[in-house]
């Protein structure tokens, strides 16, 4: 019974995390500039938080009223930690003869996996047109043919798309 309440408690919070595996945060820094901050689940890896903070460039660019931008700093932290739940011994035991002979089994925990992968970029943003805008990265192609939806939503929350 404990360990089914255990269990519990460390898959559904596992389970709603990957519903929302991602999270953003951005800060202007200037009227052309700024920094963007992406966390996303274990699950992700730093390959998927990358992802992440690069739709999170192109949609900040777009709504700041730029087409382009470029990476001019990037930073990266993995937090992950996996830790094994404590587990439960069961013996069972036959008596034959005044001597008993048991077995004891022993289950061990769930397995918690938590933390994040982090990533961080500071980007330039260019209009079409200006200078330096020709090495730039466009902004609507890094974030494909939904870039209106993307735009409209304001925030990447998941590390799959």
């Amino acid at each position: 019974m404990t360990n089914n309440i255990l269990a519990r408690a460390v898959l559904v919070p596992a389970i709603l995390a990957l519903g929302a595996c991602a999270g953003t945060n951005t800060i202007r820094t200037s009227q052309n500039t700024a920094i963007v901050q992406a966390s996303a689940a274990p699950v992700c890896g730093g390959i998927g938080a990358a992802r992440v903070a690069q739709k999170q460039a192109a949609i900040e660019t777009i709504k700041a009223g730029y087409d382009r931008y470029v990476i001019v700093g990037a930073a990266a932290a993995d937090n992950v930690h996996v830790a094994q739940m404590p587990g439960s011994y069961q013996t069972t035991g036959v008596v034959n003869g005044g001597y008993l002979n048991a077995t004891t089994t022993y289950r061990p925990g769930p397995t918690m996996v938590y933390g994040s992968h982090d990533q961080n970029f500071g980007i330039r943003m260019f209009h079409d047109g200006e200078p330096g805008a020709s090495n730039a990265i466009s902004a609507r192609q890094t974030l494909g043919d939904k870039w209106q939806e993307m735009v409209k939503a304001g925030s990447v929350r998941t590390c799959t798309s």
